[in-house]
């Protein structure tokens, strides 16, 4: 019997046996909770497509009267599957432009026409652009122009070793940067929450240092690791260097609508990296600059342009949004906190066996609850204030359990990741194979940094 067969018995028999259990909850979230169950089993062994999973979930909420219709579809409210969409008008101005293979023969002639190079310039850009641009997804949508140069150059496609390589390295990095740098929604939120209920200050320069390490190795192991699992199909782009200065001279001078889709990309950029002024969100952003590309006067895209995204996506993150909203107004989410606690209790009695306790319970924690910022939001304040209650360090909980929320082995659990997917460069099981290695050398960092090197620079 196939995983996904085995999967589609599950996600019905499991929510079955959870609705009728004889549970200590209320009706309300013992319901929540099945249903949640059933999607999330849906979503691992891939039973059905994510967001019709994800939107058969929302619509049992609402019909099995667990929540009203404006809780079950909350997500669809909310601004990040939005900014998805905007991210995906992004990537078919890129494409359709020309200037994703303009950009991606430019930066390939300054760093090197091998695959291995090239690969660590992807990570090192993902990287820097961490610090300027504030949002996991603008920096995938903005790589992903690059590497879809960068795969046409080397005449592959999807399905390609390097295609799944360049498209899973950058979109996995993306989600793990910004929870090392305060740079991202996740990072942002839960710094706030640390200072108000942890009642400790929160300085940006702790939090890089504190990660530094950990940044340099997790460069070195996702490059290594990708270059292990995915060896290219040919490790050195066609015609060398040569073929660089010819594919750009065959291509002309910038094109009338290259330079419109740039301007609209530097807008964009632009407005991103200057948010800490004007503070205008970054989906409505993305959003706005990839509608305005729609309009008739300036022509980047037209109605086919529009029609060819992929709304499934779309769907999808909302989906994921509804349910962690659902389990938070059902209080469900306060059963799985409590089961939380306990289990992490008799694990903090030194650095060591408290940092991997907090690690793989953060990381289970947020398999339940896909969206990174719901999760902090409803899981930080109980796990703070039992660090006061117990006399330990709130700065180094709350640190440790943000970096956590970076391991992910499935899709759904980040709207970075669907981006990324979106493009149809890899899949659920490239996900599942990148990520497991890359959680586990984290916690592996984790548990010798935080003991070792974090005293060192005050945080005890």
């Amino acid at each position: 019997m196939s995983v996904v067969l085995w999967g589609r018995a599950l996600c019905v028999l499991v929510p079955l046996a959870i609705w009728f259990a004889p549970l200590q909850l209320e009706p309300r979230a013992k319901h929540a909770l099945a249903i949640t169950l059933g999607v999330v089993i849906a979503w691992i062994t891939q039973a059905f497509d994510h967001a019709l999973a994800g939107l058969m979930g929302c619509y049992l909420y609402w019909a099995l009267g667990v929540v009203k219709f404006e809780v079950a579809f909350y997500g669809f409210s909310n601004s990040t599957p939005w900014f998805l969409f905007g991210a995906l008008l992004f990537g078919a101005m890129a494409t359709k432009s020309g200037i994703a293979r303009r950009l991606a023969y430019l930066v390939m002639r300054s760093v090197g026409h091998s695959y291995t190079r090239l690969l660590l310039g992807l990570i090192l850009s993902d990287f820097i652009l961490t610090f300027l641009v504030p949002s996991g997804i603008a920096r995938v949508v903005l790589m992903a122009a690059v590497a879809l140069g960068l795969i046409e150059a080397f005449g592959v496609g999807p399905g390609s070793n390097i295609g799944r390589g360049m498209f899973i390295i950058l979109t996995y990095t993306a989600t793990v940067f910004d929870k090392m740098i305060i740079a991202g929604a996740a990072s942002i939120t839960a710094r706030g929450i640390i200072e108000r209920i942890g009642q400790v200050p929160v300085l940006w320069s702790q939090w890089f240092l504190a990660y530094l390490p950990c940044n340099l190795l997790t460069i070195l192991i996702a490059w290594l690791l990708v270059l292990k699992l995915y060896p290219p199909e040919k490790p050195d782009l066609p015609g060398g260097a040569g073929h660089l200065d010819e594919e750009l001279r065959l291509m002309g001078p910038w094109t009338t609508l290259e330079k419109k889709t740039a301007a609209l990309m530097l807008i964009a950029v632009t407005l991103w990296m200057t948010d800490l002024w004007h503070h205008i969100p970054a989906p409505l952003i993305g959003l706005g600059i990839g509608l305005f590309a729609t309009l008739p006067k300036v022509g980047v895209l037209d109605v086919n342009d529009v029609k060819r995204v992929n709304y499934l996506a779309i769907f999808f993150v909302a989906a994921a949004l509804s349910t962690g909203e659902v389990l938070r107004n059902t209080k469900a989410l306060d059963f799985l906190t409590s089961i939380m606690v306990a289990w992490i209790q008799p694990f903090m009695t030194n650095l060591f066996t408290g940092s991997l306790a907090l690690y793989v319970t953060a990381f289970v924690y947020h398999i339940f609850l896909g969206d990174e910022v719901g999760m902090l939001a409803t899981s930080l304040p109980p796990l703070l204030n039992f660090a006061h209650a117990h006399a330990l360090n709130p700065l180094v909980i709350g640190m440790i359990w943000t970096f956590a929320v970076g391991g992910k082995i499935f899709i759904y659990q980040s709207a970075v990741l669907v981006v990324g997917y979106s493009y149809g460069y890899f899949d659920a099981r490239d996900m599942l194979r990148v990520g497991a290695w890359l959680t586990l050398a984290q916690a592996i960092i984790l548990v010798i940094m935080v003991p070792l090197y974090w005293p060192l620079i005050g945080l005890a």
